[in-house]
């Protein structure tokens, strides 16, 4: 290719690059701000700027032309050598086109296109000019994306699990009003897909794609769409998008990328790109430069340098010397087109958001936006996965990006008491594999509509309503997340998880009856399970959930369920059922003959009990009041399974969870013809129970206290 900067002769004397500027308004200003400091360093030489305002606060060098548009620029004969065009999205490809016919290369601001069958004709129209074409974005200039790849291959921070790219920045009503584009999908009929992943915070996600070795349309297997907004406008200014790309050389190849982004957030902070390893993770706040390692030596923080990308495209001699080329921009434009093509974004509901300030100041808050952010990025989730109040009645879209398609995600039944839904079943198939995929209910409510579950909690993703995991069954992790091994007297991360999946279900008034296959990573049964739900009122205020299930080696012989206690950790025997908890403020736990999480930990009764005030602060309490500070009183009573004396499992302090455990200190076996079997009976009730309501309800049920 022609190479674009080198100073070149010209009737034996020698001349700078010249370039000219489309646009000087916006993000133009920091365009010119850049041209007159390499102008300054004798780089290049700014030939000619061209917009319908001309720039009135700075003063241009006499030399300087000034055009109304692009196309009188390039038939003035003022022949750049280099167009930089930072204009409207929806002009980008024809201004592109059009400098790229007059013989210059170009540097294309971000979004390069509004459109996939804009960029293939840009694509062609450069390869056939024989001309360069950057991208700007900014970020892929940075030093620290070289050293990222380099601490990867190295095995700095063991394999690869999964990428996420965050953002939570605050845009008021005067960022919508700055153009006639912004905001919009589209204008007087042409793309325009402006919103936060594709433009405010696209930085994000183009560089969670350059760390996940996704560059050209090819590198990517599918876009998921969550799209939202709070604002008054057509696009999306809260939104998830799941990116999962092809095998590859990449060192992210064959991953998930999850872009978790917003611009409804409480107060502004520094996006981020993060890579998962086996043995630590890279975080690069992209905007500083800075790159935090955490490995098991623990963290430290390097800041590094960045390329200027008009200044590196100046120096190529071909595509290969640009940090971000056009051909690059490949996978993030797929991305732009699944969202293009999407369903519109849905209108955050106003119960779901405040707004703060006044006039073109004022801004959408949306509620406890900050931690569905940090759990979609580490659980690699969508907005309607994690349940979020206000997705309930949305499915998303998922992007074949080889073949077109939509899909919708099914809905399950759920339970209903009195004409009141209790509970949702959730088949888990959106489940990340790392968290072990399984059926779970979620969300559960007491009659009232308090919710008592939580899922995919950022301390511990793999954690999913109520159901049933263990961590180790001959030697497979149905639990999810690090495996205890006696061997390593530690959680590592192994290649050792299994998925449940529902074979067969039979959903009736107030029963569920499933079977169940317990499938290891190399896709062979391993149990076979049939579970057994039951529903029904306690009184006016209380319901009964009972949950009966029987595991059965699938191999032929027989299998140990194991947990790590059994594998050596004090008092960590979970495993079986389990059930997670939201946040709950005034906790009380106790057993007949105990109180407080220590005092009931590992120990065996009759039934424990756990009150407290539910939704206190976090985002689910807008689920029934529209307020984020209120919570809910409520009492869940847990029975113990009459088959053996499982003890339970309790967590309090560090996060609020409950289970029986089948192996407490050494592991259960289970044999063909000889299943394990138990049965689990909750009760839960609105408002703080004593003891003796809890044993009044037990008798109720025909259960000794």
């Amino acid at each position: 290719m022609t190479q674009p900067s080198t100073v070149t002769a010209v009737e034996g004397q020698t001349r700078l690059p010249r370039v000219a500027l489309a646009g000087v308004h916006g993000f133009g200003e920091r365009h010119l701000d850049n041209l007159e400091r390499l102008s300054a360093s004798g780089a290049l030489e700014l030939v000619a700027v061209a917009d319908p305002r001309p720039p009135t606060d700075r003063k241009l060098s006499p030399r300087v032309e000034v055009f109304p548009s692009l196309d009188e620029l390039l038939a003035a004969g003022t022949s750049p050598d280099v167009v930089i065009i930072s204009t409207p999205i929806q002009t980008h490809a024809p201004l592109a086109l059009a400098a790229l016919k007059a013989g210059a290369h170009v540097y294309l601001e971000k979004p390069p296109v509004a459109s996939m069958a804009q960029y293939q004709d840009l694509m062609a129209a450069a390869a056939s000019a024989d001309r360069l074409v950057q991208v700007g974005f900014q970020s892929l200039g940075s030093e620290a994306l070289p050293a990222m790849d380099a601490l990867v291959a190295a095995g700095g921070i063991g394999e690869v699990r999964g990428l996420s790219a965050t953002g939570m920045w605050l845009r008021t009503m005067s960022y919508f009003k700055r153009s006639r584009w912004a905001g919009k999908r589209s204008l007087n009929g042409t793309d325009v897909v402006d919103g936060v992943v594709t433009n405010a915070l696209a930085h994000a996600v183009a560089t969670g794609l350059r760390l996940a070795g996704a560059r050209t349309v090819a590198d990517v297997e599918s876009v998921e769409t969550d799209l939202y907004r709070a604002n008054d406008t057509e696009s999306d200014d809260t939104s998830v998008v799941r990116v999962r790309t092809i095998n590859g050389t990449g060192v992210g190849a064959g991953t998930v990328l999850t872009c978790a982004l917003t611009l409804c957030a409480p107060e502004q902070s520094a996006p981020t790109v993060s890579i998962y390893g086996t043995l630590g993770q890279l975080t690069l706040f992209y905007t500083e430069d800075r790159l935090e390692i955490t490995t098991p030596a623990g963290t430290r923080s390097q800041t590094f340098g960045r390329t200027d990308l008009l200044e590196n495209l100046l120096s190529a001699s071909s595509e290969e010397d640009l940090l971000s080329p056009l051909s690059g921009a490949g996978a993030y434009v797929s991305v732009l087109e699944a969202i293009r093509t999407a369903d519109a974004p849905l209108l955050i509901h106003p119960d779901f958001v405040t707004w703060e300030g006044e006039g073109d100041d004022a801004h959408p808050v949306v509620h406890g936006i900050e931690s569905l952010i940090r759990r979609a990025a580490v659980g690699q989730a969508t907005f309607a996965d994690l349940g979020a109040p206000w997705t309930e009645t949305v499915t998303d879209t998922v992007t074949d990006t080889a073949t077109p398609s939509a899909s919708g995600v099914a809905a399950l039944p759920g339970f209903r008491v009195n004409g009141t839904s209790v509970a949702t079943v959730q088949d888990g198939s959106r489940i990340r594999p790392t968290s072990a995929p399984r059926p779970y209910l979620h969300p559960v409510r007491t009659l009232r509509g308090t919710v008592v579950t939580d899922h995919i909690p950022e301390d511990h993703v793999w954690h999913l309503g109520a159901g049933i995991a263990i961590q180790d069954v001959d030697g497979i992790n149905f639990w999810g997340g690090r495996t205890y091994t006696r061997a390593a007297g530690a959680y590592v991360w192994r290649q050792d998880h299994g998925r449940i999946v529902t074979k067969s279900a039979d959903h009736g008034e107030g029963h569920r009856r499933e079977q169940l296959d317990w499938i290891g990573p190399d896709g062979t049964p391993v149990l076979r399970e049939l579970r057994q739900w039951r529903w029904a009122a306690v009184g006016n205020s209380a319901w009964q959930l009972t949950l009966d299930f029987t595991l059965e080696s699938a191999t032929g012989r027989p299998v140990l369920l194991g947990s790590p206690g059994s594998n050596g950790r004090h008092q960590g025997g979970y495993g079986g059922f389990f059930w997670r908890l939201p946040k709950v403020g005034d906790t009380t736990v106790w057993t007949p003959e105990s109180r407080g999480e220590d005092a009931v930990h590992g120990t065996v009764a009759p039934w424990l009990a756990w009150s407290g005030t539910f939704d206190a602060g976090t985002a689910g309490a807008a689920h029934v009041t529209g307020d984020p500070g209120l919570g809910h009183p409520a009492t869940l009573v847990f029975l113990a399974s009459p088959q053996a004396p499982d003890p339970w499992f309790v967590r309090h302090e560090g996060y609020p969870g409950v289970g029986l455990s089948l192996a407490w200190d050494a592991p259960v076996t289970t044999e063909p013809g000889h299943p394990l079997h138990r049965t689990v009976t909750v009760l839960i009730a609105d408002g703080f129970l004593a003891t003796h309501d809890i044993e009044q309800l037990i008798t109720t049920l025909g259960e000794p206290a």
